[in-house]
């Protein structure tokens, strides 16, 4: 699963390829770029070309996994498959062009629990996606960041702001039209949906514990902690699964290797873009995830949102943007500031 990347600016993100960082570790390099002399224009757009690829492939992630749940791999062999392959492509690519010290964290506990809450967050959303259609799903994770920032005044210990609150409750008002009664939307689904926004309010928290390791570290420890974890699950769910993996096509199997895949390549791609354009320009573009949710979910399930739910989307694509532009603004007056 991808790592929903925050919307806020870079005075109020949860320190961020990638997850799906991960995005979340790519942000916290990039809140210190945007106090550094401004990228050439060249840079940022092609920092906007990749960020946009990355929420392209980070959907087809999505995608992937909710088909291959239908064929009925279980979820465990799911997010297993899906942390292996990212583990073993991060290290075939970061290590011979880093070497071993980049495996090296100077915050070992805090890795460890950032990538539990990334392997709760995963499993989070992809039960999410077995009750409800791509776009609503990665709609209502938009408002993690939203949720992160209400309470960074107590998990943060950041400064209190009504605009913040204000951005959150209009996030908020946004996720209930998209989830109304009358949009046939499954109780459950919408239930764990909202539980799942949560999860990666947490994992955006306890990312900003690593955000003193390098991108690359973290993306390696994501890998490595999420595949620990599930190799202790697997023995409990492989025996009744065995009959499932046997009878799938190789068409299956390579879609459910691709998981792993895409996802350490869309969060490489993300840390590539955050290092070529600063957080605040990238920040609009974050919204284009929910559209390529829609058509990726409409081509292969027929799913559409109708237009109270685009109208819900667009309230949470506003209010993420506003606060975004408002934070932004404020971390360059607080600069231009004399010391």
């Amino acid at each position: 699963m991808r790592q929903p990347p925050s919307p806020i600016a870079p005075a109020a993100q949860p320190a961020a390829p990638a997850a799906r960082p991960p995005l979340a570790s790519a942000q916290s390099a990039a809140a210190t770029r945007d106090a550094a002399p401004r990228p050439a224009p060249g840079s940022i757009l092609f920092g906007i070309v990749l960020l946009v690829v990355s929420l392209s492939i980070l959907t087809l992630l999505d995608a992937g996994g909710k088909w291959v749940m239908m064929a009925g791999v279980p979820l465990v062999v799911l997010c297993w498959v899906r942390y292996a392959v990212h583990l073993a492509l991060a290290l075939a690519v970061i290590l011979p062009a880093r070497g071993p010290r980049i495996l090296r964290s100077r915050r070992p506990s805090a890795q460890i629990t950032r990538g539990t809450c990334m392997v709760v967050s995963t499993s989070a959303f992809f039960t999410t996606l077995r009750y409800l259609p791509q776009a609503e799903a990665t709609a209502i994770n938009f408002l993690a960041p939203l949720l992160v920032l209400a309470t960074a005044p107590w998990v943060l210990r950041e400064p209190p702001r009504l605009s913040r609150w204000i951005a959150a409750g209009v996030g908020l008002l946004g996720v209930l039209v998209v989830i109304r009664p009358g949009a046939g939307l499954h109780p459950l689904g919408t239930l764990i949906g909202l539980g799942t926004a949560c999860c990666f309010a947490a994992q955006y928290i306890s990312t900003r514990r690593v955000a003193i390791d390098d991108p690359l570290t973290s993306l390696v420890w994501s890998g490595a902690v999420g595949t620990a974890l599930l190799t202790l699950a697997l023995p409990f769910v492989l025996p009744a699964a065995l009959p499932v993996l046997a009878g799938l096509e190789p068409l299956h199997w390579a879609v459910l290797a691709s998981t792993g895949v895409l996802g350490c390549v869309g969060h490489l791609l993300q840390i590539v873009a955050y290092r070529n354009a600063p957080a605040s320009a990238l920040a609009p573009f974050i919204y284009l995830q929910i559209v390529s949710a829609a058509s990726v979910s409409w081509l292969i399930w027929g799913d559409f949102p109708d237009a109270v739910t685009w109208l819900g989307i667009a309230i949470i694509c506003s209010s993420g943007m506003g606060i975004g532009v408002l934070e932004w603004r404020r971390s360059r007056s607080a600069q231009a500031q004399p010391a």
